[in-house]
């Protein structure tokens, strides 16, 4: 493993295969009456929150303290940050705390790779979103779900993807989902294909290692899997497409489109989803539907995560097994 993880294209196919490897023995964890090892114990992992956030705040806290690492919340709100204090000033006061671990979420494409290579701090770094930029952590708790149901829980263990076809489609534009799986799944060896309006595609998108598509409905009858994205206003400066009405109709996932998915197939969606709009009712309320299941893996896969960065490379199981004599 890499001392950092701040961008999914970092990761090899080992690299990634160990972590959902990991992730599959951690989630073993959650069986238990007690949910809880002592793998981090005596250590220190600060969540610095720059961007509002629910699911990978509460994630990461969930996996730290199923981990027994001693945790430590930041917001910007209500911080010095909103007197002015810099990136710089913040990572000093946390190293002179002697944190080990830093998870951050920036609204600034770039912040983690600056946090982790800067000097500034010596604590591993995890990127829980910067920008438009990246989101390993989703992507990689993404895949973990996808191997769980395309392959299976046990058959997947040191296995791939590899001949999956992954469809993602909305604002491509926006989205650091969209990249960090794009760069992910392609180490994989799944087969990605984005579908957008041509103005949510992100200039420079031929250089990616995925196929483009404008029409959902050539692409869904071939697809193994298929992410629906959030249209992501709060980025927008612009209008991007005429109405929510036309979106809907030309890009969103409705119970038509979803019966003429392959029978195996799956509907992902990262979250929050806006019902009626990238996706309807009927399909996030079903079977196939695995948003739900991507929160809880998600737990699964953060604990990896910082099992492999702090508490050693050796194989979880070790310590799970340990646990339950």
């Amino acid at each position: 493993m890499l001392r950092h993880l701040i961008s999914a294209a970092d990761l090899s196919r080992d690299d990634a295969v160990l972590i959902l490897d990991t992730a599959e023995e951690m989630a073993r964890v959650a069986d238990r009456p007690i949910k809880k090892l002592p793998t981090l114990r005596g250590r220190t992992v600060v969540n610095l929150f720059f961007e509002d956030s629910t699911r990978t705040r509460i994630s990461f806290e969930a996996a730290e303290k199923r981990l027994s690492a001693d945790v430590i919340n930041f917001t910007a709100k209500g911080s010095s940050v909103s007197k002015g204090e810099s990136l710089k000033d913040t990572a000093q006061t946390l190293e002179a705390m002697g944190v080990d671990a830093v998870v951050i979420r920036h609204g600034a494409s770039g912040a983690p790779y600056r946090l982790a290579t800067s000097g500034w701090i010596d604590a591993a770094v995890i990127n829980a979103g910067d920008g438009v930029h990246q989101h390993p952590t989703q992507a990689l708790l993404d895949a973990f779900t996808m191997r769980r149901r395309l392959v299976g829980r046990d058959t997947g263990l040191g296995r791939d993807l590899a001949g999956r076809r992954i469809t993602i489609v909305g604002d491509i534009l926006h989205s650091r989902v969209a990249r960090s799986n794009v760069d992910l799944l392609h180490t994989l060896g799944a087969q990605v294909t984005l579908v957008a309006p041509p103005t949510l595609v992100p200039v420079g998108v031929e250089r990616w290692p995925c196929d483009v598509s404008y029409d959902i409905d050539t692409v869904l009858p071939e697809s193994d899997a298929v992410m629906m994205l959030r249209v992501q206003r709060e980025r927008m400066n612009a209008a991007y497409f005429p109405t929510e009405r036309e979106y809907a109709r030309r890009y969103g996932l409705n119970g038509d489109r979803m019966a003429r998915m392959p029978g195996h197939a799956i509907v992902m969606h990262p979250g929050p989803m806006v019902r009626g709009m990238e996706i309807t009712a009927e399909v996030a309320d079903s079977d196939r539907c695995t948003a739900l299941e991507q929160v809880t893996n998600g737990v699964s896969i953060r604990m990896a995560v910082l099992y492999l960065l702090l508490g050693g490379n050796e194989p979880a199981v070790t310590h799970t097994r340990t646990e339950e004599k």
